[in-house]
């Protein structure tokens, strides 16, 4: 009876996991939906380079010279903050611990919050410096506060470029300062600015036209966003501002009407006002074109997946964003349906571990695939739970 008991849990925990369900049409993510989009050829005629991305599928609309390795400036502060986001996630820093400012990050030199040496401000007020001002000097203190000295953040921001396949990216510091080595492309920008918008907290900072900071103190700061789209356009409320001589113009911006959220980054543009009305233009043009169609919501179940001698002996997965796809207007969605593909799990997992795909057909042809990472961390049970646990399912 154990040896056909045993035989059958194999079989069960070998099988692959497959729901299905209506959803809607979408082009291949991380491709343009048309291969020429009508009116999308001039939309940034004065950037170097250009892109234009759904923020849910990663589906591009339009691009221009999106791969080139340019000098990024202070967009480099995307990765900063996506690390320092991914620390908060990870109970690794919380928002109202103190961070110590060193003689070397007070010593940056660029926009800055003028940060004192051994002078303390929270996480929170920290990233509203690097969001808003831009402050090389928090970016370095945040740095020092994560990883211990700025060498050891940029040795996590090139891992973690790594990890999302970024080819054309490399940094050498935290802040985008001018410095040999340090180059990212519009492609890469856009596809960590899409990471960094999964921890939708990001945007109560970004999209912050001003504030304070030492509100309370004898020398107050007034804090002004330097991306001015936060203000005149509307739905715009991220992302971050880049300049230096060697890069000229840089953004990386986002903006969200109904239920369509896009990224437009432009790199090399020859002014500020050059720069905004172009990613502008790049927004009106993803407003009228497209829309989008949600397959999971934030928070959504998702599906359970059995874990093979865990702690937890299943996990529950549920969506940490947005799934959807992307639409041109009035396009059918018949015949589209989607699958949860996940493989079969043995302890220990990992956090954010890679177990399977969400796969959006239509028809029998595949149009896109989502990755699906793990929700938790399961470590391996000790001999007495499996064995209580297999008596458990003999006797059901």
């Amino acid at each position: 009876m154990i040896s056909k008991w045993k035989k059958l849990l194999a079989m069960s925990l070998t099988a692959i996991f497959v729901l299905s369900a209506p959803a809607a049409a979408l082009a291949k993510e991380g491709a343009a939906p048309n291969a020429a989009p009508a009116g999308a050829a001039d939309l940034a005629p004065s950037a170097r380079s250009a892109i234009l991305m759904d923020a849910d599928s990663g589906t591009i609309i339009y691009e221009k010279n999106s791969h080139a390795a340019l000098p990024p400036a202070s967009i480099t502060k995307v990765m900063t903050m996506l690390l320092i986001m991914e620390s908060l996630d990870e109970g690794r820093i919380k928002l109202t611990d103190k961070v110590s400012t060193s003689d070397y990050a007070a010593s940056m030199g660029g926009s800055q919050i003028f940060l004192e040496p051994g002078e303390q401000m929270s996480v929170d007020e920290m990233l509203k410096g690097i969001a808003l001002a831009s402050g090389n000097d928090a970016s370095v203190a945040m740095a020092e506060k994560i990883a211990g000295t700025e060498a050891a953040f940029v040795d996590m921001m090139n891992k973690r470029a790594a990890e999302l396949g970024l080819k054309n990216t490399h940094f050498n510091n935290c802040n985008g300062l001018p410095a040999t080595d340090h180059y990212s492309s519009a492609h890469d920008i856009a596809v960590m600015s899409r990471e960094l918008l999964k921890h939708s907290e990001i945007t109560k900072y970004t999209g912050l036209y001003q504030d304070y900071l030492r509100k309370s103190s004898e020398k107050p700061f007034w804090l002004v966003n330097t991306n001015k789209l936060v203000r005149f356009y509307t739905g715009a409320d991220g992302l971050k501002t880049g300049f230096t001589s060697e890069a000229k113009f840089c953004l990386t911006a986002t903006a969200r009407r109904d239920n369509l959220r896009v990224i437009a980054v432009v790199m090399g543009e020859p002014n500020t006002k050059t720069r905004n009305a172009e990613v502008s233009q790049m927004f009106d043009y993803s407003f009228a074109q497209y829309m989008n169609h949600t397959i999971f919501q934030k928070g959504d179940a998702m599906g359970v997946v059995p874990v093979e001698k865990g702690v937890l002996p299943e996990l529950k997965l549920t969506a940490k964003h947005s799934y959807s796809v992307l639409l041109k207007k009035g396009s059918s969605v018949k015949d589209i349906r989607y699958q949860l593909q996940l493989n079969p799990l043995k302890a220990p997992v990992t956090i954010n571990e890679p177990i399977g795909k969400l796969i959006v057909f239509q028809g029998d042809q595949v149009l896109t695939e989502f990755a699906v990472d793990s929700p938790a961390t399961v470590e391996r049970a000790g001999w007495w739970t499996l064995f209580k646990r297999s008596c458990g399912s003999l006797f059901k």
